[in-house]
């Protein structure tokens, strides 16, 4: 049985909302790919299997080691305009490997907008030497739309898919092209070709970054009018690099992100910043702030905050937002900035009204 559709309709998108916050996060899929033409496994399925336009077989991988162990992202970009790409093309089947994917009837997305189950795949669009009709669905009369005869065994190359994180993105359509040939080797003659710079955006989402709280002194209660310590070990934060690479193209890029400073949101207009401005610079060394010595308790801190006002049953929500500037660097030696992220914590701060405190 043959099952052809093409997507026409947005699909509706929800928002999730956690005690950890982040603006304008992008989710993508992730998959493996594997060469092995007796492994019936597909890079790009989805958990049921099936053929994914959604899924890409870009492999992460984490070399510094530090973002295995965080909160996975996403961060939220510091730039509204700033959206990682709609849509791309990447190698998904040898021809080995698409003849099997015909003759036991898989199926799933051949294009972003185009899905197929059963042999009609061949049949309608590759079978010895026919035109393939819409090629592209832009263009579907394309003069240089080509069949392939016999799954084109015997030449070395891929056939390449389009995929979008989003499909519903009116922008996915740039990529409206069905599975498509291409010789090892050999690159697509298309704007939507992935780039190294493709690749550190993917895994810009792809950053984990730790889920941790600011230290405070005094721990328990803050005190009115007496400075809050506020500090991070040099340990807490360090650079977080991901690695995305997209199997049988050589094409890799490392995306660096590096904590750059600390904001303090004191959660109540009744309470005074160190500094001002609330932006708690990173130290050489790496931390944040001074921690708190005995006989500094009414000494302004470098990083911190002074309380005016008592909570009233309800603790104030002091927010704590990392400023992590995003770097890549790309297998054809690219390489720069991207729209620096920040990922935010909240945590309960009570506050007291005594006369005086024994130091």
């Amino acid at each position: 049985m043959t099952w052809r559709k093409r997507v026409l309709t947005a699909a509706l998108v929800s928002t999730v909302t956690a005690a950890l916050t982040a603006t304008s996060a992008h989710a993508f899929g992730g998959g493996n790919t594997k060469d092995d033409t007796q492994s019936n496994t597909h890079g790009g399925a989805d958990t049921t299997g099936n053929l994914s336009a959604s899924v890409s077989n870009i492999q992460i991988t984490y070399p510094s080691g530090g973002g295995g162990n965080g909160k996975k992202g996403s961060l939220g970009t510091v730039d509204p305009n700033w959206k990682p790409p709609a849509c791309w093309y990447e190698p998904q089947f040898n021809p080995a490997q698409l003849k099997r994917f015909v003759d036991t009837d898989s199926g799933g997305d051949v294009g972003i907008h185009e899905s197929w189950w059963g042999k009609g795949l061949w049949t309608d669009h590759y079978k010895d030497g026919k035109p393939a009709d819409n090629f592209d669905l832009h263009s579907p009369t394309n003069s240089s739309a080509k069949g392939y005869e016999n799954y084109n065994l015997g030449k070395d190359g891929y056939f390449w898919r389009g995929v979008a994180p989003d499909p519903s993105d009116p922008d996915s359509w740039n990529c409206g092209r069905i599975m498509f040939w291409v010789d090892a080797g050999e690159k697509p003659n298309d704007p939507n070709m992935p780039t190294p710079k493709t690749l550190a955006e993917y895994a810009y989402d792809k950053i984990k970054v730790p889920e941790t709280e600011v230290e405070l002194k005094p721990t328990a209660k803050s005190t009115v009018n007496l400075p809050t310590w506020v500090w991070l070990d040099k340990g807490t934060f360090q650079e977080v690099k991901v690695r995305a690479e997209l199997p049988n193209t050589g094409l890799w890029a490392e995306t660096t992100a590096k904590p750059v400073a600390l904001h303090l949101a004191p959660g109540t207009p009744d309470a005074t910043t160190y500094p001002a401005s609330g932006d708690c610079t990173i130290n050489k060394d790496g931390s944040i702030g001074t921690p708190y010595a005995a006989g500094k308790a009414s000494e302004p801190p470098p990083c911190g905050i002074t309380y005016l006002r008592a909570t009233d049953g309800s603790p104030y929500q002091l927010k704590a937002s990392v400023t992590w500037e995003i770097t890549w660097q790309g297998s054809d030696g690219t390489g720069g900035n991207l729209p620096n992220g920040t990922f935010e914590t909240t945590q309960d701060i009570n506050v007291q009204e005594i006369q005086s405190v024994n130091r």
